[in-house]
């Protein structure tokens, strides 16, 4: 049923607003009176999920209700019920989307047809093993899975982004305070330089030219800033291949791991899942996000489709992973072995950046140490001069 927004008025006179889910107008002006609400105006949003450009995309709705979905399909719950009771306990937004794919299925189109409505939300991998399971009866055991694997990619991704925080902390914090002290505490004290007819030192004239610099020209630095962050931003869009290449000369084993990892996780779902090897080899290249092992992924898919092995078509990956994968196609368990693959490459990720970030805490401070100093001696240095010239 559609979801119908109103506005009307209590008993006592206050103004009240809200949605309700009716069959149409008509019932919807029923159901209010009913919660003793006299509706003035009474409209219905008209596919009102597509238009949320600016919504806030929660990471963790899809497994959700993937894995509440699941359970309820596994307890006996026939499928209209278990969608009206997903849409119950959500917000507007997704309150919404849930409820149209529930009016298609009323309306004889399979759950997967549903989803197509929303690409963004349902990518095409979850379709096609919503589809496989709808074909073979199992829709419940194939969203268990894909809640497993959609809660173990969305713990990968925190890990990135939890290991992500304290080196923008810390650098956040060390720009601040180098503010600070160049645009309030410095141009104060070496004020009394500045009248001096001494030559100051190079350091000292340095010192003085920076502070300048942020007390003057910040616009300035705001508007560089602005600029190089927008050049940067096209330049990795319009050449990601090679930014892609140099991220795996540059970073080498820390995000060679992180790019295994999607790939192999990905790969060994789908196949597991009874997915068409190009079919899954296809799917799987997006979900790696590096261009170059993209390309490598997809050329091997036109060799496996001639009737090569994987492993054997594969290239740019490392030879230890294609041997993994060698060894899964021996033994016929090429999806188990590729989960284990995952599993290590993600232990692998997570050691490389903890030692990163233990490294990089030293450095910061270093690099604090070393600028503090400087600061120290450019003032130092024309106050042991002027002590000079005095004695």
């Amino acid at each position: 049923m559609p979801i119908f927004k109103f506005r009307g008025y209590k008993n006592d006179g206050s103004g009240v607003s809200g949605t309700i889910e009716a069959s149409g107008p008509a019932d919807a002006v029923t159901r209010i009176k009913a919660e003793g609400i006299f509706p003035s105006d009474i409209v219905e949003p008209h596919r009102i999920y597509r238009k949320r450009f600016f919504r806030k995309k929660d990471e963790t709705f899809i497994p959700q209700i993937t894995r509440q979905l699941s359970m309820l399909l596994s307890s006996g719950v026939p499928l209209l019920d278990a969608l009206q009771s997903l849409a119950a306990e959500q917000s507007v937004f997704y309150r919404e989307m849930l409820v149209a794919v529930k009016e298609q299925v009323a309306g004889g189109s399979t759950l997967c047809r549903a989803l197509e409505e929303f690409p963004d939300d349902f990518p095409e991998f979850y379709r096609s093993m919503v589809r496989a399971g709808e074909q073979s009866g199992t829709l419940d055991k194939v969203l268990e899975r894909l809640a497993d694997f959609l809660e173990k990619k969305n713990a990968v991704r925190s890990k990135v982004r939890s290991s992500m925080i304290y080196p923008v902390i810390m650098l956040g914090v060390s720009f601040v305070v180098l503010s600070f002290l160049f645009a309030f505490v410095i141009p104060k004290i070496v004020t009394i330089f500045e009248n001096t007819k001494n030559i100051l030192p190079l350091s000292t004239r340095i010192l003085i030219s920076v502070s300048n610099l942020f007390i003057h020209y910040w616009w300035v630095m705001l508007g560089l800033a602005a600029v190089c962050y927008a050049v940067v931003r096209w330049f990795m869009r319009s050449y990601r291949s090679f930014v892609d290449t140099m991220k795996l000369r540059m970073f080498g084993r820390i995000v060679q791991s992180l790019y295994y990892a999607r790939f192999s996780r990905t790969l060994g779902f789908l196949i597991e899942g009874g997915m068409p090897m190009l079919s899954a080899l296809k799917l799987s290249a997006g979900s790696i996000n590096n261009r170059v092992l993209e390309d490598a992924v997809l050329q091997a898919e036109e060799k496996v489709a001639q009737g090569q092995r994987l492993s054997a078509s594969l290239e740019t990956f490392s030879p230890v992973f294609i041997q993994l994968i060698a060894t899964g196609e021996r033994s016929g368990r090429l999806a188990e072995t590729l989960k284990k693959a995952a599993d290590a490459y993600e232990n692998e990720f997570d050691r490389s950046v903890t030692n990163a970030v233990s490294v990089f805490e030293p450095l910061m401070i270093i690099g604090m140490a070393l600028i503090v100093a400087f600061i120290v001696l450019a003032v130092l240095l024309p106050i042991f001069q002027l002590n000079q010239i005095i004695t």
